[in-house]
């Protein structure tokens, strides 16, 4: 059987002065697009996988139209090109937020359906802080979604949805999905899983597979720093029987609502202020700070210098500051010889307004290359490391730090554009600290404009009942289904 496999994944905050374009994007193709979805795996040997293309980027701001209407129209050519196929898996995020299209997964899923007929099953792997459309659980047979956060288990996610597909395909009875919206929406550093309730509402989320009729059960935590009618959190049910399906989404849903006042920070969380303070007590190292504000994996610009001038007007010293985004400093600093000063003024390269921090600086190690585009320099200002880059990325992985001569386990204080901290930087936090700052991802919710999002939401209201609904795909009812074994 032939599977075409590809899609776009982002996840964009509508609070992001910055427009992502093609340029933003990494796209895969061929043998690297198997590898990276983790469709190698030899339990697949009765399917053949035919990549199309993934396209992904870092989250940040609205995908330009243009950009995307030029990805979704390659995308389409591809999956005409290999026509016929038995079955699609799209790799998607579900957060994604297109100038003029209230609902931009919708759109490429049903666009996705239109090229490849009714009777073609769809499958989708999503992140689970995507959102979901009646739009889009028309159009699909197979949904799962990741069970954690931060996410490890993103390849066996994409197995998931794969093996489901692979199984209807092979005579096993015909999928839909049904869905419950929750009217919550948190943000990612509230809902780890690694903390609870989360932890546990995650870690019973295979139980349900176990029950008659049912394939996959998700949760769907959504995006919050997205103002847009979609918004929501969601219980979404892979199954074989309707009652089933719908019975456990509700319950799913039920479960989310009744524990969303318990949803806290995982990590001592304070203002930037008071965060100063308590680093410039604290004897215990290494101190990881997290400047949650402008976390560009969360959809932050990932260029703001709040945090550094700050850091620099108490006079705190040792702090090595990975990264901030800024292509004028970056390329100053890359023209200028190792172990002379320049003169930069640091913060807003991509267009937040933030206090600059204007230094003499000296240069020190540089990473990447002019034509790539990702050059970067480790400079030094009055005690500090600052690592500035020319484009916008995380430090999450210790080979970030390494390159630059840096071993983060030894370092005073670690100063990262993070929510909650990454897996292996966090068991070297001795202690870490979350810093509400501002940014294109704030974590102050309710204080965020709110002029889209279907009301009421918590937590931007928190004065309503609700109860469960859920809502079945309409392909549910296209077909004759075999009864679940």
């Amino acid at each position: 059987m032939k599977i075409a496999v590809g899609g776009i994944h982002t996840e964009c905050s509508t609070y992001s002065p910055l427009l992502q374009t093609t340029d933003d994007f990494t796209v895969t193709r061929g043998s690297d697009l198997l590898k990276q979805t983790g469709l190698t795996d030899t339990r697949f040997t009765n399917a053949v996988f035919q990549p199309l293309f993934h396209a992904r980027s870092v989250p940040g701001g609205p995908v330009s139209t243009s950009c995307y209407q030029e990805f979704k129209s390659q995308f389409l050519t591809a999956l005409q090109d290999n026509l016929p196929v038995d079955g699609v898996l799209l790799i998607m995020h579900g957060a994604m937020h297109v100038e003029g299209l209230n609902d931009a997964e919708g759109d490429w899923i049903a666009a996705v359906r239109e090229v490849v007929g009714s009777e073609v099953p769809i499958a989708v792997s999503y992140d689970l802080h995507g959102n979901v459309t009646q739009k889009i659980v028309d159009q699909i047979d197979v949904f799962c979604a990741y069970r954690t956060a931060p996410h490890i288990d993103v390849l066996e996610t994409h197995q998931r949805a794969a093996e489901i597909l692979i199984d209807q395909l092979c005579g096993g009875p015909r999928r839909f999905v049904a869905w419950a919206p929750i009217p919550v929406l948190l943000p990612g550093e509230k809902t780890s899983t690694e903390d609870e309730p989360a932890r546990s509402l995650y870690l019973s989320l295979p139980n349900y597979n176990q029950r008659s009729g049912i394939s996959d059960a998700n949760l769907m935590v959504g995006y919050v720093w997205a103002d847009t009618e979609r918004a929501t959190a969601a219980a979404v049910v892979t199954g074989t029987d309707i009652d089933d399906a719908v019975s456990t989404a509700k319950e799913i849903a039920g479960t989310y609502w009744a524990a969303r006042t318990a949803f806290d920070f995982g990590v001592e969380t304070k203002s930037l202020a008071a965060c100063l303070e308590d680093v410039s007590n604290t004897a215990s190292f290494p101190v990881i700070l997290a400047d949650s504000g402008d976390n560009p994996t969360g959809g932050g610009v990932g260029d703001r210098s709040d945090v550094l001038h700050a850091w620099l007007e108490r006079g705190l010293e040792g702090g090595i500051f990975a990264g901030i985004a800024d292509p004028k400093s970056a390329q100053k600093a890359w023209d200028t010889p190792v172990g002379e000063t320049v003169d930069l003024s640091i913060g807003g390269g991509f267009g937040s307004t933030c206090p600059p921090v204007v230094a003499g600086a000296v240069v020190g190690s540089k990473a990447g290359s002019a034509s790539d585009r990702n050059r970067e320099v480790l400079v030094h200002i009055s005690g500090n490391l600052v690592i500035l880059t020319e484009r916008r990325r995380p430090f999450h992985n210790l080979n970030d730090f390494r390159r630059f001569g840096i071993e983060p386990a030894e370092a005073r204080y670690l100063v990262v554009k993070s929510g909650y901290l990454s897996p292996e930087l966090a068991p070297l936090a001795n202690p870490a600290r979350m810093a509400l700052t501002d940014g294109a991802v704030n974590q102050n919710i309710p204080s965020l404009k709110n002029v889209y999002r279907a009301v009421p939401c918590f937590p931007f209201h928190d004065d309503f009942d609700w109860t469960p609904v859920a809502r079945v795909s309409r392909r549910a009812y296209m077909f004759p289904s075999k009864p679940a074994e």
